[in-house]
Parts: structure tokens; sequence; C-alpha cells
């Protein structure tokens, strides 16, 4: 059984519990003062008695307090109005208080209603009125603080969902952006060969759909991003022929790893674009995962383009297409300081896109091969 206190719910034995605590606490404040100035030192039994009198009637009378305070908070535009609300609540109830105390003691003390009452005037009433606003402080504190952690909550939620949306928006950015240059590839291919074109339309298709399937997660398995960046190889290999290769190495222990979504497709492409997209000559693309202590380490790298020197020496991606840029937001979204993106020149030619990530594994990833390539 449970004690609705305003917006706090609590269980009855607790609640008596507490209670108890208050009433021997004042026995033995009233065995103590009647031992140190008092003419007569009654039995602990008897100040127990009264105690439980006193006490037991306020644990009964607080659940109306609580509503009371609840249905008239000491907050603006009215505290003046609620204050003088209070002050008259106060008054009735320890008078209440007072009117059953006086009446139990009836039962089991010698004397008249009259007298009981008079005792109890003299004796709780400021104690009764001073118990009416320490409950009511208390419920306007626990009121307080059900209310921070409410929008503690809510603040939380509203910015989980802000850095999804966010998330969202730049996952989305990259599907159009992509598919604008593969459907640009495939139409100049249709006047040159028609079979590579049609092949490479298929693996779109392929492609896509495994974007849909796909597009709810911000973050899959290594080996399912590896897969879709299979698909996407699988149409570059048909664009360039023999001019582009490409390789990847997996660390075992990396297959299960959780990565963004299609965080390594927008890397490669901007890879092919500035190298063998611009160059004449052939090329070759390799992604290197493995772990190095807590993360989780990719390199993509490309060996037929050049960067900046001052831009490699800030490491700083920033400028290099719209899809390693959005992959930067993406990152910094998703795991802020703990995740890094560069790109470094290689010796002796080419460009290198390190990716730093949490290592952290995810339950439902299947196994994947440890060498992939084509």
């Amino acid at each position: 059984m449970n004690i609705q206190l305003g917006d706090t719910v609590i269980g009855l034995r607790r609640y008596l519990g507490l209670w108890s605590a208050v009433v021997l606490v004042f026995a033995l404040q009233g065995l103590v003062h009647d031992a140190l100035l008092g003419s007569t030192v009654w039995s602990i039994l008897d100040y127990l008695r009264w105690s439980m009198i006193q006490w037991y009637t306020w644990a009964a009378l607080a659940p109306m307090v609580f509503r009371l305070a609840a249905r008239r908070p000491i907050q603006p535009p009215t505290p003046l109005r609620a204050l003088t609300a209070h002050l008259l609540s106060g008054a009735g109830v320890t008078a209440l208080a007072l009117a059953i105390g006086a009446t139990v003691s009836t039962m089991t003390e010698p004397g008249s209603f009259g007298e009981q009452l008079q005792q109890y005037i003299g004796r709780y009433a400021a104690t009764g009125f001073m118990t009416y606003w320490a409950l009511l402080a208390i419920q306007h504190s626990l009121h307080y603080q059900a209310e921070k952690a409410r929008r503690e909550v809510e603040a939380s939620r509203l910015a989980t969902e802000l850095a999804r949306s966010r998330l969202q928006v730049l996952k989305t950015q990259l599907q159009p952006h992509f598919l604008f240059n593969t459907l640009h590839a495939i139409v100049t291919l249709l006047n040159e060969d028609t079979v590579s074109a049609e092949d490479m339309l298929l693996r779109l298709s392929e492609l896509l759909r495994a974007f849909l399937e796909d597009y709810d997660g911000q973050e899959i398995s290594l080996q399912r991003e590896l897969e879709l960046l299979d698909l996407y190889l699988g149409i570059q290999r048909v664009r360039f022929k023999d001019r582009l290769t490409t390789q990847i190495y997996v660390a075992p222990d990396t297959v299960n790893c959780a990565v963004p979504s299609l965080v390594l497709q927008p890397i490669v492409e901007n890879a092919i674009r500035h190298g063998i997209g611009r160059r004449v000559g052939s090329d070759r693309i390799e992604i290197d995962c493995r772990r190095e202590g807590d993360q989780l380490c990719i390199d993509v790298r490309n060996h037929n383009s050049t960067l900046d020197t001052e831009r490699t020496s800030e490491g700083d991606g920033a400028g290099h297409g719209i899809g390693l840029s959005n992959t930067q937001l993406r990152l910094q979204e998703l795991y802020g300081d703990a995740a890094q993106l560069r790109l470094d020149l290689i010796w002796p030619q080419g460009v290198a896109c390190r990716i730093r990530l949490p290592f952290r594994e995810l339950d439902s990833a299947d196994d994947e091969p440890e060498h992939i390539g084509a």
C-alpha cells in the first residue's frame, strides 16, 4: 500500500517508519526535559503514548496538508494570496490536530475533553502550527525536485531528438549526392558501353535497396558497412574498368564493431573523385580496418591524388568534398571528441583518410570474412 503525498508516492511501511522515528525522538526529548528540569519523571511508556497521539495524528493529516500545498503553491503570480490561504489553512489543520489529540487523550487519560483540549492547546499549538509549515516546505521541495527532474528528462529527450534529426539530415545529404554522381556515370557509359551501363544500373538498384533497408539506423556493424561499400566499389570498377583496383583488409576482431552507417562510401567516393576521377592513369583504393586499444582505426588510401600540405598539417578535411565534410559532422554528433577524421599525405604519392572511432561491438552483427578484395 502506498501513500500519495502531492507529486510523491511513498510506501505505507516507510511512511509509518518515518513518523515512528519522529515519535521516538520527541518522546525521548520529553523524558530528558522532565529528568533535567521537571519535578516529575513519568514512565517511558507514558512519553511514548503522548508522543504517538500527537505525531500519528499529524501522520494522518499530512496527506491533506500536501494536497493543500499542491493546490495552493506559494509562487508567482499570486504568492501573497497563497500565503494568506496557508495561514488560514495552517490554523485550521492545527486546530483539527489538537481536537483529535484531545479526543484520543480523553480515552486514555483522566480528565474531560475540555481539560485535555486546554492542555493540548497550551503545549502543542505552536508546535502543530510549525509542523504544518514544515510539511508545506517539504511538499514544495519535493515538487520542485520532481519538476526539475522532469525538465531535465524533457531537455535530454529534446536534445536527443535534435541530434537524431541533425544526423538524419547529414545522412540523407549523402545519398542524393552519391546517386547524382552514379547516374551521371551511367548516362556517360550508355553511349560507350551499353552492357557495362546496364550492369552498373543493376548494382545501383541493389545498393539503393540496401540503403533503404538500413536507412533508420545510425550505426551498423563494420561487416554490413563493408557489404554496402562492396556494392559501391562494384559500380566504380565497372565505370573505370582495369584503371581501378581495390583492396580491403579487415582484422577479425573488428567485424562486429559498430560504425556509422554509410561512413565509408562518401570517403571512398571522395578518394576516387579526387584521384582517378581527375587524373590520368590507374589508381588503387585500400581500406584497412584494425583495432588499436579502445579505438577502431579505419584508413582509406588512394595512390593517385594530392593534398595541400597546409591543410594536411592541420588535419582539416573541410572543403574536400561535401561527403567528407558531412562525414566529419556525423562523427562529431555521434561521438564528440572520441572520434577523429583527418587527411594525410602518403609516400611516394597519394592521400590517406584516417578515421578513429570508439571500439564498441554490436551483439546482433554477423561474422565477417577476414579479407575482401577485388
